[in-house]
């Protein structure tokens, strides 16, 4: 009897630190999948409310990225998309002066992604995932962002 005792506490004792560490494993995963300048993002300042002014759109064409190999792929594979940037009038002009650094940042979180990973994301989660990568960017270097969201006018991934 005392023995069962032992072996029922000691498989107990097992199931519990293994729930434990399966647990502190995907809280670690979660937090690591988050955008870089993520907490930046949450700081920044709150979005603009709406104005009675016509909104301005500023596009950026053309943003192709050549998208990261996937541990078995060999062909190289890219993404092209246009960007269109929503601003209102008082906007317009600092949103296209900032269209190249706007390239870049676009360039480098688009270009992140596997296929798999880019063949899977719908435009509404690219379009997101851009915002917060601007807001991210923009926090960091403590400048107001121009434009109130970015919109995507097309996307090929092949």
């Amino acid at each position: 009897m005392n023995s069962k005792l032992k072996i029922l506490i000691g498989v107990l004792a097992v199931v519990l630190v293994g729930g434990g560490t399966a647990g502190g494993a995907m809280w670690w995963m979660k937090s690591q999948e988050a955008a870089p300048g993520a907490q930046l993002a949450a700081k920044a300042a709150p979005k603009k409310e709406k104005s009675d002014e016509p909104s301005k759109y500023v596009t950026l064409d053309k943003v192709i990225v050549m998208l990261k190999r996937g541990p078995d792929e060999t062909k190289t594979h890219y993404l092209s998309t246009d960007l269109v940037l929503a601003t209102d009038a008082k906007g317009e002009k600092p949103t296209k002066e900032h269209l190249p650094l706007l390239r870049a940042i676009a360039v480098r979180a688009l270009s992140s992604y596997t296929l798999a990973q880019a063949s899977a994301m719908t435009v509404e989660q690219v379009a997101a995932q851009l915002n917060k990568t601007f807001d991210a960017n923009y926090a960091s270097e403590e400048r107001e962002k121009p434009f109130g969201e970015v919109m995507i006018g097309k996307l090929i991934v092949e």
